[in-house]
């Protein structure tokens, strides 16, 4: 069974995840990990933000803070996860960034 994790700020995907889970019909374990807590500006470390490892086989970037999918991009291509960011503008390879 394909593993899927969503990384979401503040309910940005929860659409995406009702569409997922309606459309999917159990074909793939989904994962949400959510951060909802206020952020600055600028983060300088993010790692507190994610888990140590991902253990997907793709991940689905609706992170808001350009700082999180930034890192979120990097921890994907350091485990070889491939990861879709729609709408983000970022030039890390492995990670799929379609226009919205």
């Amino acid at each position: 069974m394909q593993r899927i994790w969503v990384f979401e700020q503040g309910g940005s995907a929860r659409a995406k995840i009702r569409g997922l889970k309606a459309y999917g019909q159990g074909s793939f374990d989904l994962t949400v990990h959510s951060l909802d807590q206020a952020l600055p500006p600028v983060l300088d470390d993010t790692s507190p933000y994610f888990p140590q490892e991902i253990r997907a086989d793709l991940v689905l970037d609706f992170l808001r803070h350009p700082d999180l999918s930034l890192d979120l991009a990097r921890l994907c291509q350091r485990d070889k996860v491939p990861m879709v960011a729609s709408g983000k503008k970022m030039e890390v390879p492995g990670v799929l960034c379609p226009p919205t």
